[in-house]
């Protein structure tokens, strides 16, 4: 008996242990038909919430549809296209893509990808209550991806800006596009990387320091949102990584910072102001932190100092090997263009550098990223809004049937690249006048006080037009 009592004790205990330990829910309901199920009441604190992210965020994402034109080689029709070359000859076809876009000020500005209104004749934009408005396109960075477009609204929904910089791995975030033409999709995933670049195959001048997460991204939620559990902006979504072209479980976006820095920069001064040091870099490896003697590979190798450029004239040399920027800490070559792109042309920063083993602190202030216009180089080509211009040669303007131009010889950040004007583009006339020199072009320039229109001819013969604010 008493064994029995204190088995029964026993075990009367253990329960009671194991039930005030449990997480299991304890509230059982009986149906009207005798069955019985139970209800679940989960902390919120044991699991994470996105009800208010995405429900504060969802409406601010919007679809972008573009209509744009391409340039295609006729098919030869015959054998006499064949022979006299006419089927190379490039006809221009109307292509329709789509993406997505976050609005970021009430008034209508919305960010998105650059490749998403790449070439864009025509860009409309689809709120999620179905609203449609005609889009113009404000400026864009190829550099880093991210474009500003407008709409002619008022007290529109926005996504307020979070600061990227503050991202832990691990933490909780959620993807809101328009993938596959399914509006406001919703997807989550944890930031399972930061600083990521991506191989740059064709040579152009990026600055890449993405976002990766495992959050499903597919083609249609370019230019969309990536928000924390608070509803804020922490970066734009802008590509994956697959073999099938569809989610593999590794996506991309832009840190907020970066976007940030660009939208703003196109609303206040029409183009971007991005800060330039002028160094080569590449990372650290054992031999080189061994050789000079480093306790961490921590930092960025500086293998060359361009001449002339803000980080020559602060006193960095090749072989230095630089940790901080500002006292944030920097381990890569796309972590100190994160942080740089940041700045300004003109403003000052600290940079902190390991030479023979000892520590420094340099005063960097930046320079910008392309002369000034009008300034001219030592093959005599005139800046001009990121390009480069010349006088066009006789022989050019002869096989293109023109008597006067001025080419294009070079083309680089700014208006014109934002254009989507091409090097060997015949400048003929600026604001319906002829120009024979690039003089020509800037004393017309100088003198227009709201936007340049420019009439030409491509280099295989295609008249063209193009235009840009001032």
């Amino acid at each position: 008996m008493v064994v029995l009592l204190s088995a029964l004790v026993g075990g009367l205990t253990a329960f009671a242990v194991v039930k005030s330990a449990s997480h299991e829910p304890d509230n059982i309901v009986v149906s009207s038909d005798g069955a019985t199920y139970r209800t679940v009441n989960l902390s919120m604190s044991d699991y994470p919430d996105f009800t208010y992210a995405a429900e504060s965020a969802v409406d601010a994402v919007v679809y972008v549809k573009v209509k744009a034109k391409e340039s295609v080689a006729r098919v030869p029709n015959s054998i006499f296209d064949f022979f006299f070359g006419y089927g190379g000859t490039p006809q221009e076809q109307e292509k329709i893509g789509s993406g997505s876009g976050v609005i970021i000020r009430e008034d209508g500005y919305i960010v998105t990808n650059n490749h998403v209104v790449e070439g864009a004749t025509d860009i409309e934009v689809t709120l999620t209550n179905n609203k449609t408005f005609s889009a113009k396109l404000i400026g864009t960075d190829p550099a880093t991806d991210v474009a500003l477009i407008k709409v002619e609204a008022q007290g529109l929904p926005t996504i307020p800006f979070g600061d990227s910089d503050k991202l832990r791995l691990g933490e909780w975030v959620l993807a809101i596009g328009s993938p596959y033409d399914l509006r406001s999709t919703i997807t989550a995933g944890i930031i399972s990387a930061k600083g990521r670049s991506m191989p740059n195959y064709d040579g152009e001048f990026r600055i890449e320091s993405f976002i990766q997460t495992d959050a499903a991204v597919n083609p249609g939620n370019s230019g969309g949102a990536l928000v924390d559990k608070s509803g804020n902006l922490v970066g734009i979504n802008t590509a994956i990584i697959s073999q099938t072209g569809s989610y593999t479980g590794y996506s991309f976006a832009i840190p907020s910072n970066i976007v940030k820095k660009i939208a703003y920069d196109l609303i206040d001064y029409g183009s971007v102001k991005r800060a330039i040091l002028g160094v080569t870099m590449r990372p650290l490896d054992d031999k080189t932190a061994k050789d000079l003697k480093l306790s961490s590979l921590d930092g960025v190798y500086i293998v060359e100092v361009s001449k002339g450029s803000a980080a020559e004239e602060a006193g960095v040399k090749a072989g230095d090997v630089l940790i901080a920027v500002d006292s944030v800490a920097v381990k890569s070559a796309s972590a100190v263009q994160e942080v740089i792109n940041g700045f300004h042309p003109g403003d000052k920063a600290e940079l902190t550098v390991i030479w023979s083993g000892n520590e420094k602190k340099l005063t960097v202030t930046f320079k910008g990223t392309a002369s000034e216009n009008g300034s001219v180089d030592e093959d005599g080509a005139v800046a001009f809004y990121g390009a480069k211009i010349k006088k066009a040669p006789k022989e050019t303007l002869e096989a293109l049937g023109v008597d006067h131009g001025v080419e294009i010889v070079s083309v680089g950040p700014g208006k014109i690249m934002d254009a989507g004007v091409s090097e060997g583009f015949i400048i003929l006339y600026v604001n319906d006048q002829p120009v024979n020199k690039p003089q020509d072009v800037m004393d017309i320039v100088k003198k227009t006080k709201r936007a340049v229109f420019i009439e030409g001819i491509t280099s295989y013969g295609k008249p063209s037009y193009f235009g840009f604010g001032i």
